[in-house]
């Protein structure tokens, strides 16, 4: 009675995860398509266009999300570029180097980037990476650079913390026979360790692209929101959650400038979608 009670229970929460995830793609995707069906607006103007002036200000409306997206593309990846290579040598100080205090060491640590707040994050980098960043190079300090610094250590966690568990759960006769074999600590973790878990590694690593391509109020502090593609990283640039989160409440729902946030919202389900389907290919491989 208390397994069928149970089988009954999980059965019915899984369906309402089912319902409640298919009525949201339903509710974004209704609304976000509006913008093509509805107003007009076409595919290829409203993916690949570099103007955004949705209210007609300045004439036409125009609809070019492409500022947008490649400010969400510029900050995700530069960002996992800076956090990764941090990432992997924290994992490897944890588990190969020094596994008993240094992950005593660095794990409360990262635990503890991992419970800050997003808008904690962005006030630091408003305060002292963007000051920074002005002193060093040339133009006001906010734009791509500032972002990409911002969301490194956002998502440092993430890509640590799955290192860390690939690292800890590999065989422990693999490095020994690297040992038996002559091969020195350096030459196992290049040559045997690492290899073995690059799939696990890169996983993490997507996982923090999603994170970052998600994020909106850290990076809005630092990135300036111009709607434009910049010509450096020290340049005013402006991401797909950022406009959204900035706009959405000064907009009448089912006018064409509210079609147009919810279009950008479904681009961004469709890119996580993009992520999970990566995240699901790595991990088969990783089992094989």
């Amino acid at each position: 009675m208390e397994d069928f009670a149970g089988r009954g229970y999980t059965t019915i929460c899984a369906i309402l995860l089912i319902v409640i995830i298919l009525s949201i793609i339903y509710f974004v995707a209704s609304k976000g398509l509006a913008t093509f069906f509805r107003d007009g607006v076409s595919f290829s103007e409203f993916l690949f266009g570099s103007k955004w002036d949705p209210e007609g200000n300045h004439g036409e409306p125009q609809f070019g999300v492409m500022p947008f997206i490649f400010g969400s593309f510029a900050t995700s990846i530069l960002a996992a570029l800076i956090a990764s290579p941090l990432s992997i040598c924290a994992s490897l100080f944890m588990t190969e180097i020094v596994p008993g205090w240094g992950k005593k060491l660095l794990q409360p640590v990262i635990e503890l980037l991992a419970g800050i707040p997003s808008v904690v994050y962005g006030f630091v980098g408003l305060t002292v990476i963007v000051p920074a960043l002005r002193d060093l190079f040339p133009g006001q300090g906010i734009g791509i650079a500032a972002g990409s610094i911002v969301l490194s250590v956002m998502i440092l966690p993430t890509i640590t913390s799955i290192g860390t568990d690939a690292l800890s759960s590999l065989p422990r006769g693999l490095k020994e026979s690297s040992y038996a074999l002559g091969a020195t600590r350096w030459q196992t973790i290049y040559r045997v360790i690492l290899p073995t878990v690059l799939p696990s590694i890169l996983t993490g690593v997507v996982l923090g692209m999603a994170r970052a391509f998600g994020e909106a109020l850290a990076v809005q502090m630092v990135i300036g929101n111009a709607p434009h593609i910049p010509r450096s990283l020290f340049e005013s640039a402006s991401t797909l959650t950022s406009v959204i989160t900035l706009d959405m409440g000064n907009t009448v729902m089912g006018t064409p400038h509210s079609n147009a946030l919810w279009s950008m919202a479904l681009a961004l389900m469709f890119m996580t979608f993009i992520f999970v389907v990566i995240v699901r290919l790595l991990e088969r491989r990783n089992r094989i």
